[in-house]
């Protein structure tokens, strides 16, 4: 019966990381990108200021969002910070002259419109927001 149970809670804890391994963020472009997907890497070095070119697809301009669960599962799970370090990354960058703030959106619909009308813009939403207007990247 220990046995059992013991195999029951593996099973249960593998179905949860199998379902918090699938992510619930889109990542989005300006339909200007040409690129069609990004790495991770290449997506952190963008929302951390360390690029502003994707490999496939010229100039990007990054654009975050202040806070909720959208945004707090693309710094964990996408580019791996904390709120706190990637405004430090960016403060750096700014006081250092060699970038300015990204825009940020307190709403993932703010964030669509923007990325919508502005060409080079890359964003992430939560997979439910509405996103008319913009091309949506696979990240591999």
């Amino acid at each position: 019966m220990k046995k059992l149970s013991s195999i029951i809670l593996f099973a249960i804890a593998v179905s949860l990381s199998v379902v918090r391994a699938q992510s619930q963020v889109l990542v989005i472009v300006n339909p200007s990108v040409q690129a069609d997907s990004i790495s991770k890497a290449e997506l952190r070095e963008v929302f951390t200021g360390a690029a502003t070119r994707l490999k496939e697809g010229g100039r990007v301009v990054p654009a975050l969002l202040k806070e909720g669960p959208a945004h707090s599962e693309f710094l964990s799970t996408d580019l791996g910070e904390s709120p706190v370090a990637l405004l430090l990354c960016w403060r750096g960058l700014v006081l250092s002259g060699q970038a300015t703030m990204p825009k940020s959106f307190d709403s993932e619909s703010a964030m669509v419109e923007y990325v919508a009308h502005t060409p080079g813009a890359i964003g992430y939403i939560a997979k439910a927001t509405p996103h008319d207007g913009v091309k949506v990247l696979t990240v591999r």
